[in-house]
């Protein structure tokens, strides 16, 4: 047995705790912007077509047919899947990279990059968000504050969603960081980007983390070249 191989097992049954929440979290906002769609369309069919609605149901129902609440649900969809999607995205490796290195370094150069890159930038990035995101969100909680257009929406509890944003962000980047470093000590089945490459929707946080496609088998993926952001 590897020296402190148990200790790196557990550290990567953790990473598998956190991609399993990010995955479930990827897969609501999958759903979650069908839904988007949906009341986009029906904010553009009840406007368009308000007056024959108006002669169905009546003036005072078309009203709150067309009400501000429902643009503001189609806004705060969009909100709930920047924000709660970028750590989803993040261990799919699906952000976009600008470089005209990184994607010409080995798969073990990448990783040291990602790592030094992640403690470096992203967390601090992250961490300064919820600093200065708190007070915020606070605020808007002690006066329970609510959209001013009529019929609007509470604003407080969609506030609150960016502290837990940033929050995922930083779980995704002990996950990735446990990840590539056990890729970089040689451990197989790391879970890596960097080892074996998974898919926008290979990841379900079991097994490592990656999966192949719907009905294919472990292992199936790897079509795109590690380390490329989706275009």
């Amino acid at each position: 047995m590897r020296p402190g191989g148990s200790s790196v097992n557990v550290l990567l049954g953790i990473a598998r705790v956190i991609d399993a929440v990010t995955g479930l979290l990827g897969r609501l906002m999958w759903w979650l912007s069908l839904f988007l769609v949906g009341v986009g369309v029906y904010n553009v069919v009840t406007r368009y077509f308000y007056g024959p609605l108006e002669s169905i149901v009546g003036r005072e129902m078309a009203q709150r047919m067309t009400g501000s609440g429902y643009l503001e649900l189609q806004t705060y969809a969009f909100d709930l899947i920047f924000l709660l999607g970028a750590a989803y995205v993040l261990r799919v490796d699906g952000h976009v990279r600008v470089d005209i290195v990184y994607s010409n370094l080995s798969a073990r150069r990448k990783a040291i990059i990602d790592v030094v890159g992640t403690w470096l930038f992203l967390v601090p990035f992250a961490a300064f968000g919820i600093l200065y995101s708190v007070p915020y969100v606070r605020r808007s909680w002690q006066t329970l504050e609510m959209s001013p257009n009529p019929g609007g929406l509470p604003r407080y509890p969609i506030k609150t969603v960016i502290v837990v944003a940033f929050a995922m962000l930083i779980l995704q980047a002990v996950s990735e960081t446990i990840r590539n470093a056990a890729f970089l000590a040689g451990v197989k089945g790391s879970g890596s980007v960097h080892e074996s490459p998974p898919a926008p929707t290979a990841v379900d946080g079991t097994a490592g983390g990656v999966s192949g496609p719907a009905g294919a088998p472990s292992g199936s993926v790897g079509t795109a070249e590690p380390g490329k952001g989706l275009a």
